[in-house]
């Protein structure tokens, strides 16, 4: 019998566009022999499943079932396609665990973790994992940027803590802009991260377990137009993305052991995709996202295509590990 696979998609964040575009490649190249689709959409005003007239039916959040005939549909797997709350901060996994319902997203600790960065940073700095020197700010907090300076240097980076596809981050050349940075960090976040400016090749670093196995993908080289890889070099074409990266072996070497100890130590399922700078050869580690987009266009995707792996066959294989 096929297997009924809810593919939920949106969120209440700012990635809702960027996470939709996901979720219909999820719905449109999963093997229709094997698995039934249900494309869900969940926002803060209502969780639906959404049939092919584009009619919504209503989920039942007691046990995530839908009802379209009359007849309830329980689902054997929940995909999950939703970057950013609360699909990436461990909501959604706590609440499928709770129901018993397997998901294809790492476990709902591991997701809260990666998802704020200054506690991964902080969990993984005693491994001796490189990263940039931080400052860290909550709403309230007196701004003292002389401080701020002192600590991180110029220029900097001012993040919200818990957002994605970079949202709410600025470069900043000097002091005086910061105050107006970390007003637009915290727009997206009640917490935000400064950090210093790290000069050197950006790569992205996909880890995925495919197939029963811890499986690093080809690494992919982040070449941005704009002054850094912000929304626009993401999403709007402004970067050039080049899989395999144009790195050397001993780089290649040292990022790839790296991101799959990542993987490893912190105990990761599913996708993710690592972000690193090299300083020299070594590899600096940037965030760690476990709901990568899955567009077409998207990197993880670029780098399962440049390992021979479709995305018929990457998504099958999330489902089939979530399913052990």
């Amino acid at each position: 019998m096929k297997k009924n696979i809810a593919i939920i998609m949106g969120g209440y964040s700012s990635e809702y566009e960027i996470s939709i575009k996901s979720g219909k490649v999820v719905q449109k190249f999963l093997d229709s022999s094997k698995y039934n689709a249900f494309p869900i959409k969940i926002t803060q005003e209502r969780w639906v499943y959404v049939d092919g007239n584009n009619t919504e039916i209503p989920v039942d959040k007691s046990d995530f079932t839908i009802s379209p005939h009359g007849d309830k549909i329980h689902f054997d797997c929940v995909f999950n396609a939703i970057h950013g709350t609360p699909g990436e901060d461990g909501l959604l996994q706590a609440y499928f665990e709770l129901l018993g319902l397997p998901h294809t997203s790492c476990n709902h600790y591991q997701a809260a973790l990666t998802f704020n960065k200054r506690d991964l940073l902080s969990a993984l700095k005693p491994y001796g994992v490189p990263c940039a020197t931080s400052y860290f700010l909550n709403e309230g907090d007196t701004i003292d940027t002389a401080q701020i300076v002192k600590k991180v240097g110029l220029p900097c980076f001012v993040k919200a803590n818990r957002a994605g596809s970079s949202y709410g981050i600025s470069k900043v050349y000097k002091q005086e802009e910061i105050k107006l940075a970390i007003d637009k960090a915290f727009t997206e976040d009640s917490e935000i991260i400064i950090e210093s400016f790290l000069e050197g090749t950006e790569v992205s670093v996909g880890v995925i377990t495919y197939q029963g196995k811890v499986t690093v993908l080809p690494i992919t080289e982040i070449v941005s137009e704009n002054d850094f890889f912000d929304y626009e070099a993401k999403y709007l074409g402004k970067s050039q993305e080049i899989t395999p990266a144009r790195i050397s072996e001993i780089q290649q070497n040292k990022v790839t052991q790296l991101a799959e100890f990542i993987y490893k130590t912190l105990r990761l399922k599913g996708y993710t995709r690592s972000e690193f700078i090299f300083i020299g050869d070594e590899p600096y580690l940037l965030e760690v996202n476990t709901t990568p987009g899955l567009t077409e266009e998207s990197i993880l995707p670029q780098q399962a295509n440049t390992a021979g792996i479709s995305l018929e066959q990457l998504f099958s294989s999330a489902i089939e590990e979530a399913l052990r």
